[in-house]
């Protein structure tokens, strides 16, 4: 129990990160289209108290430790968004752009991560110069996996996910309000993707991440 508690503590501020900078990322793209209302609530923050969700915390909690560290399933809340008060862009297109935001965000970290972890890999001797701890390149591999992640979870077109805004910037105008009104049932389709990640899709996504891991990570 002791192991898997040390597990969740160096996980969690790694997870804090990478959904604080998705939700911000929202919150930014709909503050530059012309919509202020993630600032002036005070989402544009990188404060993670700002971001966090009870209940999903508490998903979040219960599904690590039921799981023994091999599942992580949570949500922070969403960023407020008003479209009605984008400037340069029809709802339609400014959602699509606010959507693509967030898991623009995490593959932007987990770039960053995979950049620095590949450095370092060819010169192990920079380690010493920051201060080497045997957690820091599990803390950099965790950060980077996490936002693979998040960012393949996210895009897919599930309403409310992200790439349900995605995929409306590209329906026909006429069905857009129809795909949108699928919101309501959102938290119902986003379970049901869950348990299908977890048993038939399981091997799928697994293999689209590894593709991913492969990509940023050739060495591993």
């Amino acid at each position: 129990m002791t192991t898997l508690l040390l597990q969740f503590l160096v996980t969690l501020p790694a997870l804090l990160v990478s959904l604080v900078f998705h939700e911000v990322a929202h919150g930014y793209v709909a503050y530059r289209l012309g919509d202020p209302t993630a600032e002036q609530r005070g989402r544009l923050s990188l404060n993670p108290v700002r971001h966090l969700d009870a209940f999903g915390t508490l998903i979040l909690f219960l599904t690590f430790f039921s799981s023994g560290g091999q599942m992580l399933f949570g949500w922070a809340k969403p960023v407020p968004i008003d479209p009605r008060r984008f400037r340069s862009l029809s709802i339609q297109h400014g959602m699509m752009l606010v959507g693509l935001a967030g898991p623009t965000a995490n593959f932007m970290m987990a770039a960053a991560s995979a950049l620095l972890i590949n450095y370092l890999h060819r010169h192990p001797a920079a380690l010493g110069a920051i201060g080497y701890s045997p957690y820091f390149l599990k803390g950099l591999l965790l950060v980077f996996q996490l936002n693979v992640i998040l960012m393949l979870f996210n895009l897919v077109p599930v309403p409310p996910l992200d790439g349900s805004r995605v995929l409306g910037g590209f329906l026909p105008p006429n069905l857009y309000a129809s795909w949108i009104a699928l919101d309501r049932f959102g938290m119902m389709f986003v379970l049901l993707f869950f348990f299908l990640l977890i048993g038939p899709l399981n091997g799928v996504f697994y293999q689209v991440i590894t593709a991913v891991y492969s990509l940023f990570l050739p060495w591993i």
